[in-house]
């Protein structure tokens, strides 16, 4: 696995209850570990969800994409990263990547593209200041880059 300074990763279980009728890892739990990932990265780095609603804004995803690369089974020992893969300018919109490892083998990743909304107007909004600068210090993938604003 190639980690970074400001890697971010937690061992991960497969339960019981995320595999299919075959014994595979149904494909929804993969979304399911990403998005408990990245919750807890937030929440490691001072970003609650109460604060952001508090706050008047909150993240929405646009999109989720898995890639299975290696059969994940019952009992494994797994790591997963979260770090983000873009973000834009004026923090307004987001990229993260994560990937689960088992040893030095890559098994999956999950991309997920997102943005903030202002949870009253219903439109799209940038975080205040504070949340910018505890944003500024997540990890950052290997493939990291910056977009520019629209």
């Amino acid at each position: 696995m190639n980690e970074t300074p400001s890697t971010f990763k937690k061992r991960i279980h497969v339960r019981w209850s995320d595999l299919d009728p075959n014994g595979h890892v149904r494909h929804s739990v993969y979304y399911d570990f990403a998005a408990q990932m990245r919750t807890e990265l937030f929440i490691e780095r001072g970003i609650k969800v109460q604060d952001m609603a508090a706050a008047g804004f909150g993240p929405i995803l646009f999109e989720e994409k898995a890639s299975f690369k290696r059969e994940l089974h019952f009992g494994d020992e797994l790591l997963m990263t979260a770090a983000l893969k873009s973000l834009r300018e004026d923090y307004g919109r987001f990229a993260f990547v994560h990937e689960i490892w088992r040893g030095e083998t890559l098994c999956a990743t999950v991309e997920v593209l997102g943005a903030f909304i202002d949870l009253k107007a219903r439109k799209l909004t940038v975080p205040p200041q504070d949340f910018i600068d505890k944003l500024s210090n997540l990890p950052r993938h290997e493939e990291f880059k910056w977009l520019a604003k629209d």
